[in-house]
């Protein structure tokens, strides 16, 4: 006798509560950092349904840039002299009270086609080139001596980053102790959304702990380049 057997239900353990395209609203202390800014309801959905955030955007506006970090002579991030790098600069932004955001780092460069993955998007490891190297340097706002060694990263792809426009990246410490810092960081497409987010662990060192003690007169030195007063974000 062949018995038919009813399947168990389908469970999910997405949000389903919200349509898609809704943001939710982010509740952040009214002090210290912000740790999970800019994030849709429904972001768990995005691997599965690419595309389902398609114009949903936030209030992009302007920051104010306080000054401009030093750069390198070879770091494939910033290096000056790197042929192969990304050039990057980075300002530090001061807290700004009216978007809810403490004090904050900007990492910007603008991609070139031997850094795509894809025709014409960038490539994800550099992508998490910029937030690894923003988020380790955002501890020099608070302590101008500290540099910052990497122990875990993590990183979450969410929207394609097109080769033709500036790739913005904005930082924050989030957890700050005597030997180690935590932080995140996100990767802003032009209307505000998140393309790519990341989160990193660092262990604070010396600059003697990590490399030559000429390192700071030889290769470590003032952005050149014009520093402009206001950055949107």
């Amino acid at each position: 006798m062949l018995v038919l057997l009813r399947p168990p239900p389908f469970r999910y353990s997405l949000p389903l509560e919200r349509p898609y395209g809704q943001v939710e609203p982010v509740h952040r202390a009214t002090t210290g950092p912000r740790t999970s800014p800019r994030r849709p309801a429904s972001f768990a959905y995005d691997w599965l349904c690419p595309g389902s955030h398609e114009g949903v955007t936030t209030s992009a506006s302007p920051r104010k840039i306080g000054r401009a970090q030093n750069i390198s002579r070879m770091c494939l991030v910033c290096g000056r002299d790197n042929a192969f790098g990304l050039h990057a600069r980075f300002y530090e932004l001061a807290p700004d009270e009216a978007a809810d955001a403490g004090a904050e780092l900007v990492g910007i460069f603008t991609p070139r086609e031997e850094h795509q993955s894809y025709p014409g998007r960038l490539h994800g490891g550099v992508s998490s080139a910029i937030l690894d190297e923003t988020i380790g340097r955002a501890i020099l706002l608070r302590q101008p001596d500290t540099w910052g060694v990497t122990v875990e990263f993590s990183v979450r792809f969410r929207r394609p980053l097109p080769l033709d426009e500036d790739v913005r990246c904005v930082a924050r410490i989030t957890r700050d102790t005597s030997r180690l810092f935590e932080g995140s960081g996100e990767i802003l497409l032009p209307g505000g959304e998140v393309a790519v987010e990341a989160t990193g662990k660092y262990i604070k060192q010396t600059l003697g702990d990590i490399t030559t003690k000429d390192f700071a007169e030889r290769e470590w030195f003032a952005d050149p380049r014009d520093l402009p007063e206001d950055v949107e974000l």
